[in-house]
């Protein structure tokens, strides 16, 4: 399915999620897939993918593959290439920083306010997705860990009850990627980063807001070296 590599080694095909609980579209459902395998690297900058091909892997018609590919196309994660296909598109150094930065502006602030203004019953709702999360580290499952940690960080923020806000952070973390992931699975260290989440919700749950602050911080930061690990 990689343009011009007849005999590349294929990634793990994306699962179908049931977005947010509710019945979705194909489009819909493939692009949260989509998403979520760029998220991951299972995609990788640079590869060019056909529609039919990418259809073929999710047992789909073309059509909501192509459907779901223009709206990444809009969202700057893929690029049209004529009679090809679509290229997954590249992050540069600078770009990765200043998401992490402006997700540090956002995220931090706004978690470590819910340390006080949170239900803990919420809030303890999220633990089964941190629990996934861990899960999905240590068995390796990147696509699961990308799909878990999306639905813990974003039911998260959704807490402080401002929807654009949950939005401009989905919109980041696709922007930004998580490419590291895979050599941080490798070198053995995504478990310890994967824990975080779980500490993260258990300093929300005790009203700590410095440890909540800490985390986060800390958190943010393995994330943005996920993304650097991906390139040394």
């Amino acid at each position: 399915m990689t343009g011009g590599a007849s005999g590349a080694v294929r990634p793990a095909a994306p699962r179908l999620p049931v977005l947010g609980g509710r019945r979705s579209s194909y489009r819909e459902r493939v692009a949260e897939a989509l998403r979520a395998a760029l998220i991951a690297g299972e995609l990788r900058p640079g590869q060019v993918h056909s529609a039919p091909a990418l259809a073929a892997r999710f047992g789909v018609s073309a059509t909501p593959v192509r459907e779901a590919l223009l709206d990444l196309a809009k969202e700057g994660l893929v690029d049209a290439v004529p009679n090809k296909g679509f290229r997954v598109t590249d992050v540069s150094e600078r770009q990765l920083d200043e998401y992490t930065h402006v997700r540090a502006l956002i995220e931090i602030p706004t978690v470590a306010a819910l340390a006080t203004g949170a239900d803990p019953v919420e809030l303890e709702a999220l633990r089964p997705a941190a629990r996934e999360i861990v899960a999905a580290a240590a068995a390796g499952d990147l696509i699961a860990y990308v799909e878990a940690d999306t639905r813990f960080h974003l039911g998260l923020l959704a807490l402080a009850g401002n929807a654009h806000l949950v939005e401009v952070v989905r919109d980041l973390r696709g922007r930004a990627r998580l490419y590291g992931l895979t050599a941080l699975s490798a070198s053995g260290r995504l478990p310890a980063s994967a824990e975080e989440h779980l500490e993260l919700l258990d300093a929300l749950i005790a009203r700590d807001e410095r440890a909540v602050r800490e985390v986060m911080t800390r958190h943010l930061g393995h994330v943005r070296g996920m993304w650097a690990s991906a390139e040394s």
